[in-house]
């Protein structure tokens, strides 16, 4: 930076506001509205540079896709979290060489790992990937069990999503199951507050029904609603937590491979990369 030109800078400048610009609308693409839940704010400086380079060929469906598994990749396989200059300057390279056609997949691609063991572990917003869990859900079409509404970005403001649990704590708690598995991420979900405060502490059995004639719909549409959060509706009508567990790790993983373009980890029983998120949540109900 000390190094840099009067002249290099005056032709840099509005290039990079340009590039800054095309990163928040990239993100926004990708369901990210919330500065709590960016992943890593490391990440922007490679995303941003890339979009500076790349200029009007950015804005490219192509370019897009490309970029896409490459950010997914970083926040997924939680690449970011550590030291980073190194991989600023290969991400720099390799993406705009991937999407302009001279060189293969970047190297970020290629190193990134998604265990499928990390799920269970994921509790709180301390970690990249939980947030992109939480992104992944309101990009898949999440509405909001009450009002049917999809996670806009109107609504997310106005509706003061956040995420919460689908199996109640209390309830949880009552019926003796460990925090560590009712805390992870495979129980919670974008809804919003007042849908929060209608399910409470309560068995699931009870208040879809309780939600469900608040809003005056019927069971089907319900259903429909709860379905978009990759939930099996039956297995909350049947208080059925292992289950439903087992059956949303599978429907979330789907979702991580999809966003990453790879598959996951072919071993569950690795040890997952963090540590930083063992703490319980401390934000929702």
């Amino acid at each position: 930076m000390l190094d840099l030109e009067l002249e290099q800078y005056d032709r840099w400048a509005p290039q990079v506001m340009k590039g800054l610009r095309s990163a928040a609308k990239f993100l926004h693409t990708q369901h990210f509205y919330d500065p709590r839940f960016l992943p890593y704010g490391t990440q922007l400086v490679p995303l941003s540079a890339i979009f500076t380079v790349l200029g009007p060929l950015g804005e490219n469906q192509g370019t897009q896709e490309k970029i896409a598994k490459w950010f997914w990749c970083g926040v997924l396989g939680e690449l970011y979290g550590g030291t980073t200059e190194t991989r600023f300057s290969r991400d720099l390279p390799d993406v705009v060489g991937w999407v302009r056609g001279t060189d293969g997949e970047p190297r970020t691609i290629a190193d990134a790992l998604f265990q499928p063991s990390r799920l269970s572990t994921l509790r709180t917003r301390g970690s990249a990937a939980y947030k992109g869990i939480y992104a992944l859900l309101l990009k898949a079409g999440a509405a909001d069990w009450r009002t049917g509404e999809p996670a806009s970005v109107q609504a997310y403001f106005d509706n003061a999503i956040d995420i919460h649990h689908i199996f109640p704590q209390a309830w949880c708690e009552s019926q003796g199951i460990p925090r560590n598995a009712y805390d992870a991420v495979i129980n919670k979900t974008p809804l919003s507050a007042r849908t929060n405060r209608v399910i409470g502490g309560r068995a699931p059995s009870d208040y879809v029904v309780r939600v469900a004639k608040g809003a005056d719909i019927d069971a089907t549409t319900l259903d429909q609603n709860v379905t978009t959060h990759l939930v099996e509706p039956a297995l909350l009508r049947s208080d059925d937590f292992r289950a439903f567990m087992a059956a949303r790790e599978r429907a979330l993983l789907q979702k991580v491979e999809a966003a990453m373009g790879k598959p996951s980890a072919v071993s569950s029983a690795e040890t997952p990369p963090t540590a930083t998120d063992d703490k319980a949540e401390d934000d929702d109900d």
